[in-house]
């Protein structure tokens, strides 16, 4: 298992925090702390003040703080954590601390403001840690191939399983018992199988609804290996494929392999979802496409940066996205096409190790 380095990012964490002229700063959100320090309990907070960073956890997570935290101080609190946080804070004279006001309840945030004193100014803050998330080091790289790779094999496990009768929840519980058999930690979201009409959902998750004597089914399943997520989807046919409902297929793979040919440094985000859009606009299929291209994936199965229309973010070496077009046709199906992308010095290597040729079942 690759050695996460805490200590280089918590460096360069630190650097963005004198780049925002912030004293200090309160980091709560569960993957935020994983990615900082390496804790993967329920309750903890991370604080980093002039240089100095302490962790403060209760009296559950001693053991596991004490074998988990990297490169902070330990201090097991007895109450309200940002209580503990406070009490140092307030021995300081003035200071603008930082915390993370998109991941941050309205309660939260009270709390912070109660127990210290009011010279200290509160600064919210959205997205500086991930922002550094975005570009993942070498470690990272490595789990995420491995959930990549665990993830394809238990496609393989589903689709000897998938045929027509049979539910498709049926399908997701038996690709769900490869995954943990594979050592997964779970799975990265609610497993998708959707067949027949019900493809028309994007979300469809696994119901109790049969398999069709024809049709597509949509497969979407990830999993989380040592904390890193793996997303794909493919899409396969059920029966013999009509004519149109093969344009249909080769107009998405299309649009896939557009949109992956237009990832490099550089790239515009919002540029590689109309890569995509542009091959479904001309094959007059881009109205069924209704949501983005892709997202990024890590720690957590929705990260920045977002692949959608007028999305201004540029991509850079070391990023891992989703390209994954689709097409919903109401009342008839659907199709979508995912792979795991990382962005290199030279464009883009395609993570996803699985045959993207229409499979007929």
């Amino acid at each position: 298992m690759p050695l996460m380095d805490y200590l280089n990012r918590q460096r360069k964490f630190q650097e963005a925090l004198r780049d925002e002229r912030l004293h200090g700063f309160v980091v709560a959100h569960p993957a935020n702390l994983r990615y900082l320090c390496g804790y993967t309990g329920s309750n903890g907070l991370l604080l980093f003040l002039d240089g100095r960073k302490t962790f403060f956890t209760d009296g559950r997570y001693t053991v596991q703080a004490r074998e988990q935290v990297s490169g902070a101080r330990i201090v097991i609190s007895k109450g309200a954590l940002i209580k503990d946080a406070a009490a140092m804070l307030g021995k300081l004279r003035s200071a603008a601390i930082g915390f993370e006001a998109d991941l941050t309840t309205v309660a939260a945030a009270e709390q912070m403001r109660q127990f210290t004193p009011k010279r200290l100014r509160w600064k919210p803050t959205s997205g500086l840690i991930m922002r550094q998330r975005m570009v993942k080091d070498a470690q990272e790289l490595k789990l995420i191939c491995a959930a990549v790779q665990l993830g394809a094999e238990i496609y393989s496990e589903a689709l000897r399983f998938l045929k027509a009768g049979v539910s498709e929840i049926e399908v997701a519980s038996r690709l769900e018992y490869a995954a943990r058999r594979g050592g997964a930690e779970g799975m990265s979201f609610e497993t998708i199988v959707a067949a027949g009409k019900r493809g028309a959902l994007p979300h469809g998750r696994a119901s109790a609804a049969l398999i069709p004597k024809r049709g597509y089914v949509v497969i979407d399943s990830g999993v989380i290996l040592r904390g890193y997520c793996s997303d794909m989807t493919r899409t396969v046919h059920v029966g013999r494929v009509a004519s149109v409902e093969r344009t249909w297929y080769n107009a998405v793979l299309e649009a896939q392999r557009a949109a992956i040919a237009a990832v490099k440094p550089g790239a515009v985000t919002g540029e590689i979802d109309e890569a995509a859009r542009s091959v479904l606009r001309k094959a007059k299929l881009d109205r069924y496409f209704t949501h983005s291209t892709g997202h990024g994936v890590g720690l957590e199965i929705h990260e920045p940066p977002r692949l959608g229309k007028a999305q201004a973010e540029k991509l850079e070496p070391g990023m891992v996205i989703t390209i994954e077009p689709g097409i919903y046709v109401p009342g008839k199906g659907g199709i979508r096409i995912e792979d795991m992308v990382v962005v290199t010095a030279g464009g883009a290597e395609v993570l996803t190790p699985v045959t993207k040729q229409l499979i007929e079942i």
